[in-house]
């Protein structure tokens, strides 16, 4: 039995769910959280569950706007997810993203609660992001860093090999699918030494494309995701602009996953 009752989660699209589609969840989305927040559940009457998480927020935003309402809660566990935004945009410096990251968990660490801290998953495969794994890999360092600072808890999808397959990415190539949600909630109840029944899933073998269709689906791929992508950059704007948190309040996980979602608009 672990120790926790009340869990909080905070981040970005990552922790959202963004990837892992699910009418029945708040939003819309499932996510690596509500997987967590599922599994400590789980013989724990008293175990309550919020995700103030937001697609597309930037580090200084995840502070302005979730540390406050997080810390009102009073939880008794927090995860963090935070910088990702930051690191892929161009100019990012991953070491002053680091000293952001490093005044927010200081804020949060106030609270006495045990932080669970995320290094980025090692993209070197991954078409979209392969050009800035330097940076993460810095950033990530910084992320241990500020971990061993504050007596927080790293959970290491840098090492998680598993999210080399493409299988566990999503259709748009920035978010997880839900087997790389499933293998990221897996992981950090590991990380936590928390016994789960997320057992490991064997991913489908995916047919191998020649030169022509891969080029094929990159063009798909550009026209789908890319360009709107690329077009939010220019216009100053995010994919998270109108949207609330899907788990605003601690609630019973079972009682929070029949809510309807405060959040509104597409997930781009």
């Amino acid at each position: 039995m672990h120790p926790w009752r009340r869990y909080v989660a905070l981040g970005d699209s990552f922790t959202e769910g963004i990837g892992d589609v699910d009418p029945h969840s708040p939003g819309g989305f499932r996510g690596w959280a509500d997987r967590v927040a599922e599994q400590l559940s789980l013989g724990v009457d008293d175990f309550a569950y919020a995700n103030l998480a937001i697609r597309g927020r930037l580090i200084t935003q995840i502070f302005d706007e979730q540390a406050g309402p997080a810390l009102e809660l009073k939880p008794d566990l927090i995860s963090l997810c935070a910088g990702g935004n930051d690191v892929i945009r161009p100019g990012g410096d991953p070491d002053a993203i680091a000293d952001k990251l490093d005044a927010l968990v200081r804020v949060l660490a106030t609270s006495g609660a045990t932080i669970l801290l995320f290094t980025g998953p090692d993209i070197r495969d991954t078409p979209v992001l392969g050009g800035i794994r330097g940076k993460v890999a810095i950033y990530n360092e910084n992320v241990r860093t500020i971990a061993a600072r504050y007596d927080a808890v790293v959970a290491d999808m840098w090492s998680l090999r598993e999210l080399h397959l493409p299988q566990m990415w999503a259709p748009d190539r920035l978010h997880f699918s839900p087997l790389g949600h499933r293998t990221i909630a897996a992981m950090a109840l590991d990380a936590l030494n928390v016994p789960h029944n997320l057992q490991h899933v064997e991913p489908e073998e995916v047919e191998t494309k020649n030169w022509r269709e891969a080029r094929r689906d990159d063009l798909i791929w550009a026209r789908t995701h890319l360009a709107p992508w690329v077009l939010r950059r220019i216009r100053h704007q995010s994919s998270g602009d109108g949207i609330s948190p899907k788990r605003p309040l601690a609630a019973p996980f079972s009682e929070n996953a029949q809510n309807n979602s405060l959040g509104n608009g597409p997930a781009t």
